[in-house]
């Protein structure tokens, strides 16, 4: 039985926080592996799974026709299941297996599921095993992508708390400033190029581009967090003396204004310096929102709980973009995380926390939205309702942070509403 407890404020002014807990639709953290393989370039994700898993990471990566992907499933059998084989040996047959066939390969992840949660299987002591046996060539790693601990994107989390502990310690030459969360390269290039001409030019970001080429931090090093699903890497990041930047997530021209706004106060360069420098960028970005600003204004928007994603883009299509918010909710919201981003939300806006998604579906229909945001489970059943919908994981597989990517993130909330009002047409 699903409960609702009482609502909680979050700020002053603003309206009640609905704590939901019941069903949820949301993919497990095993999704966070698509984004996370394409970033690091030398890792391989070895998921200890089943077959669900394997057709998941399928149905989410879709068709790789040019490459083979670095993820794959070694398969928990019925004999696994029943103790009648022993699954640390098969797990090292299989990690040999890959680790062979593939020398490029500097990081092996080994990725827990529902079902290695199951069966006890100790991935911790697997890692150590195999990574004994390949050291120094490969190094291996566990966490958990189980759909038991994790939701969709905090597969990213929990993997970067696991590099956490191997960031080399440096005195000499250690990170000025550290950003965290996975970022498209073309993002990544136009941050550290903003970042130089503000004069920060030790900037590492974390993950990088290869695994084997883990930042160095020191003492001095700060953090930044580019994505707002890394609470459990930001308290591991602190937990090593490291201090982190409280920013808003930069996510269309306002949020990307203050995020470089908190890294330029923090190592003792003046907003003016900062306005002067993405002036023309800004400029840009503002240009690519007026055509979708001019279709979307006064549009209504619900969030379905998904990403973490949900009170930054939220900030962005109601200041940006005009847009009506109904409702914004998100499967877990740290509250300290996402301050800067809370404050920017309208008085009254009415936000929920986890999820009781036929409560929500309800709650949804009456609000009768223009656009909403949703997972794969849901969207087909609201489009067949003649609502319009925008699935959540396309915005976290898309390159949408930057003032150069503000526009695309327009069109990907634009689109829908547009294909909706054609069809209408058509069927008139």
């Amino acid at each position: 039985m699903s409960t609702t407890r009482s609502a909680i404020p979050i700020r002053d002014g603003t309206g009640p926080t609905l704590i939901e807990r019941g069903q949820r639709e949301v993919f497990c953290g095993l999704t966070g592996i698509i984004w996370l393989h394409r970033k690091m370039q030398d890792a391989f994700f070895l998921i200890i799974g089943s077959r669900t898993c394997a057709h998941l990471m399928q149905s989410a990566a879709g068709v790789m026709i040019f490459a083979e992907p670095r993820f794959a499933t070694a398969i928990i059998g019925e004999r696994d299941l029943a103790g009648l084989s022993d699954a640390h040996e098969e797990l090292d047959r299989v990690a040999d297996e890959v680790l062979n066939s593939r020398p490029h390969i500097r990081t092996l992840f080994l990725v827990g599921s529902c079902p290695s949660e199951v069966i006890k299987l100790d991935l911790q002591r697997a890692a150590e095993r195999i990574s004994a046996r390949w050291q120094p060539r490969v190094k291996v790693l566990n966490y958990s992508g189980s759909g038991i601990e994790t939701t969709f994107t905090q597969g990213e989390d929990t993997c970067l708390q696991a590099l956490v502990p191997h960031l080399p310690l440096s005195g000499d030459q250690p990170a000025e400033l550290l950003v965290v969360g996975t970022l498209a390269d073309v993002v990544e290039d136009q941050f550290r190029q903003l970042l130089k001409d503000m004069g920060i030019a030790k900037v590492a970001f974390f993950p990088p581009r290869r695994s084997a080429d883990l930042p160095a931090i020191g003492p001095g090093t700060r953090f930044i967090l580019a994505q707002p699903f890394l609470s459990d890497t930001a308290r591991s990041l602190q937990a090593m003396g490291m201090e982190w930047i409280a920013a808003p997530f930069p996510i269309g021209i306002e949020g990307t204004t203050g995020w470089l706004q908190a890294i330029a106060r923090a190592h003792g360069v003046t907003d003016d310096t900062v306005d002067r420098l993405v002036a023309a960028p800004k400029a840009r970005a503002l240009k690519s929102l007026a055509s979708h600003k001019a279709a979307l204004e006064g549009k209504r928007i619900f969030f379905f709980p998904d990403s973490q994603l949900e009170v930054p883009l939220a900030c962005f299509v109601h200041r940006e973009l005009g847009m009506v918010l109904t409702e914004v909710g998100t499967p877990y919201l740290n509250r300290q995380l996402m301050a800067r981003d809370l404050a920017r939300l309208p008085d009254g806006v009415v936000l929920s926390e986890g999820q009781d998604v036929d409560r929500q579906l309800d709650r949804c229909q009456a609000a009768q939205p223009d656009l909403v945001v949703c997972g794969l489970g849901l969207a087909n059943p609201l489009e067949a309702q003649g609502v319009a919908t925008k699935w959540s994981i396309e915005l976290v597989f898309s390159p949408i942070q930057g003032y150069e990517q503000a526009g695309d993130l327009a069109a990907l909330f634009h689109r829908p509403i547009k294909r909706r009002q054609l069809l209408g047409q058509d069927q008139a």
